[in-house]
């Protein structure tokens, strides 16, 4: 059985009642503590370069960013605008950061490493064994608390971030249902896209990215198994990079797809995504697919203002969306590569065999998923309602009314249909996926015309929210193929078509993250497109 033809070309997948009291309690003598004042930049908007100076210095404290984040919360996600970005915050922020800050000051000590102090928010789809729930948007798992933390939560904590809270997402990662609108769960409600509120922030990770475009932290982590980190990143405004499947543990997050799932950095600048792509990327004896990463790299050495220079970009005419606003954005940034030196290789190339991986792609992933979510559920939450799919089904049937006000749950279906693993169908769909995504794909794309990177725009403008008839996207940019090879994909702002983000998307070959991120660090340095939300109501 297969999913809609225009379905994962459209989704983006992996990522009510809000748990918020304690942390917001916490906070609310917090307008009486003045933040220390950093020079020539706005609070909210700093980097994490400068935050990491702020800290070192003595401006600024953890605890004073704490406050300041969770004032900034209350005022944008819980009111005014009321972004419903932030699905959970961590009740014990404040005393972590104290701890923190106390650490800091011990000389015996000092910082653990070079995210200490610095609050972080991360996708409510990764364990963390704390007082926090890890729920993929799911009433079924709210309240419960996973066993351990994941892997990559265990590096954030051991390089000093302090994990702030816990952020919206389609639910499920958005493998529920063809028809689901993007943003939405049942737990968190609709994440709002933070330029113009009726627009959709797209998904999964959407929580990720509207936190991280509102100044609601400096840095997020969001995951994609087909589009969930770049969409929204470029959607919301920010810089989104989907790694190299392998390169970031896995273990810990509620699964969809051990082919293609991956978390990744969601941040305002290139640099800070290097900078959390050095702390989460790791071997992990617990998720094989990371050991084929090679040697750790330093991901921030290379980034360079000419980065550009020399370097052969293929430009993929044939994934741009149907909006001439965005294409036309897109020549400017063509004429920003080419000014930086950047040899374009413009002669309408396509990656190969596209059309060939389109249903097995989704074969995998629903065979995947089954597989997946019962082996999750048993390691770290054996406490939930229901143990495997087949229970999540008559789970969310018991409370159709709650968790299926608006779409149902068609993809669980076919995915408890599958046979398993051993299955000569996925056996296929995985050689299939190989075949043509990575030798017969993007590596002979590649080769043929000597690239270094390919460029696109990242997608379409963000369309109204629908919960009735769910997502309306248009088209554009190449998500599937970087995702099917399971290839680094990063996305950076382009520009504003009607105060609507747009992103212009580097892909490479695996395990280039490094190079992808020095390109788009010179684009992003030499055209200074981002630009803060305005939260306008429509436009």
């Amino acid at each position: 059985m297969n999913a809609p033809a225009n379905f994962l070309n459209r989704r983006g997948f992996v990522a009510g009642s809000l748990t918020l009291g304690a942390g917001l309690a916490q906070a609310g003598a917090a307008s009486q503590l003045p933040v220390a004042p950093m020079p020539s930049a706005r609070f909210d908007a700093l980097d994490l370069q400068a935050i990491q100076q702020g800290l070192a210095g003595g401006q600024l404290s953890c605890e004073s960013l704490t406050r300041h984040y969770l004032r900034r919360i209350n005022t944008l996600d819980r009111q005014g605008p009321q972004l419903r970005s932030v699905i959970e915050l961590n009740p014990h922020a404040l005393a972590e950061a104290q701890a923190l800050d106390r650490e800091r000051r011990d000389k015996r000590r000092g910082p653990r490493g070079p995210l200490h102090g610095v609050p972080v928010l991360i996708k409510d789809n990764i364990a963390t064994a704390d007082a926090m729930s890890t729920t993929a948007g799911s009433l079924m798992l709210a309240g419960l608390h996973a066993s351990r933390d994941a892997f990559l939560v265990t590096r954030l904590r051991a390089a000093g971030a302090l994990i702030l809270g816990k952020t919206n997402l389609s639910e499920w990662a958005n493998i529920r249902s063809s028809r689901s609108t993007s943003g939405w769960s049942s737990r968190g409600g609709q994440t709002r896209h933070p330029h113009v509120l009726a627009r959709n922030p797209s998904g999964s990770s959407s929580g990720s990215a509207v936190a991280v475009a509102a100044g609601l932290c400096a840095l997020a982590v969001g995951t994609e198994t087909d589009g969930s980190i770049t969409s929204p990143a470029s959607i919301c405004g920010i810089v989104g990079l989907k790694p190299t499947v392998g390169l970031v543990s896995r273990s810990g997050i509620i699964p969809i797809s051990a082919s293609q799932d991956t978390a990744g950095p969601m941040t305002r600048h290139v640099r800070d995504a290097a900078a959390l792509l050095q702390v989460l990327a790791a071997p992990d004896t617990e998720d094989r697919a990371t050991a084929a990463a090679p040697k750790p790299v330093d991901y921030l050495a290379g980034l360079r203002k000419d980065a550009l220079r020399g370097a052969r970009i293929g430009v993929l005419r044939s994934a741009q969306p149907p909006q001439p606003q965005v294409n036309a954005l897109f020549e400017e940034a063509l004429a920003v590569l080419k000014a930086q030196g950047a040899v374009l290789v413009d002669q309408d190339l396509k990656i190969p065999h596209q059309e060939k991986y389109g249903e097995s792609e989704m074969t995998v992933l629903m065979h995947e998923l089954k597989a997946g979510l019962a082996e999750y559920l048993a390691a770290y939450q054996p406490d939930a309602p229901a143990k495997d799919l087949a229970g999540l089904i008559e789970w969310n049937k018991a409370h159709a009314k709650t968790v299926m006000p608006f779409f149902d749950q068609e993809l669980f279906d076919m995915a408890q249909a599958t046979q398993g693993l051993d299955a000569e169908v996925y056996r296929q769909a995985v050689e299939t996926n190989q075949r043509y995504a990575r030798k017969e794909g993007l590596d002979a794309l590649f080769a043929e015309h000597q690239l270094d990177a390919v460029v696109a725009p990242s997608g379409n403008l963000a369309w109204l929210t629908d919960p009735l008839l769910g997502d309306h996207f248009t088209g554009g940019g190449f998500t599937s193929p970087f995702a099917v090879a399971g290839y680094p994909h990063l996305t950076v702002p382009m520009g504003l078509v009607s105060e609507l983000p747009a992103g212009i998307s580097f892909g490479g070959l695996a395990w280039q993250e490094a190079k992808i991120l020095a390109y788009g660090y010179a684009y992003e340095q030499a055209s200074l497109k981002r630009a803060a939300p305005k939260f306008l109501s429509k436009v």
